[in-house]
């Protein structure tokens, strides 16, 4: 497994639409691994394969809580099949967008059909911060960024800073 380096906004990457993949091989596998390990080196709960400047439709996801043991969930070709009318606000942060947080309203609940490692196809139910991180990172495959929610105003003041502190 490896730690890959993790693309930071504007980064043209960040607003591609990334590609389905033909099936889960080893090569896919691997990749999958390779996310998680750099999504917990960065820790971060979420990471999509684009942030890492691959345009293949991968996410992984891991919303452990800090005294439970960690439990990683890999999703290739993830679409949305549900999602509840009731919504939820919750503050989310992005590794794409370092250090920068902001209130973002999505479905509270959603059910997701994917392909998973093994190249089966999963379902499924998600709500809380699980729901909120699979909507996110999903939004990523779609060259959507969290701050794309956000008035121009707040967008393009965080945007500023991440570029001041990327030259920093």
């Amino acid at each position: 497994m490896a730690v890959l380096d993790i693309l930071v906004a504007p980064h043209p990457v960040l607003k591609q639409k990334a590609k389905p993949v033909d099936k889960v091989d080893a090569r896919i596998a691997k990749l999958m691994d390779d996310m998680v390990e750099t999504m917990y080196a960065a820790k971060g709960i979420g990471l999509a394969a684009p942030q890492i400047g691959i345009l293949e439709r991968v996410i992984v996801v891991d919303v452990h809580d800090k005294d439970e043991k960690p439990n990683p969930i890999r999703l290739a070709n993830p679409e949305i099949v549900w999602k509840s009318d009731e919504t939820s606000v919750c503050e989310e942060g992005c590794l794409s967008v370092p250090d920068q947080y902001a209130e973002v309203t999505r479905p509270s609940s959603v059910r997701v059909r994917y392909l998973d490692e093994t190249n089966e196809t999963r379902e499924i139910e998600a709500d809380g911060m699980l729901a909120t991180c699979i909507q996110h990172e999903i939004d990523h495959l779609n060259g959507v960024l969290f701050v794309d929610y956000l008035s121009m105003l707040k967008r393009n003041m965080i945007l500023r800073k991440v570029q001041k502190m990327q030259r920093a």
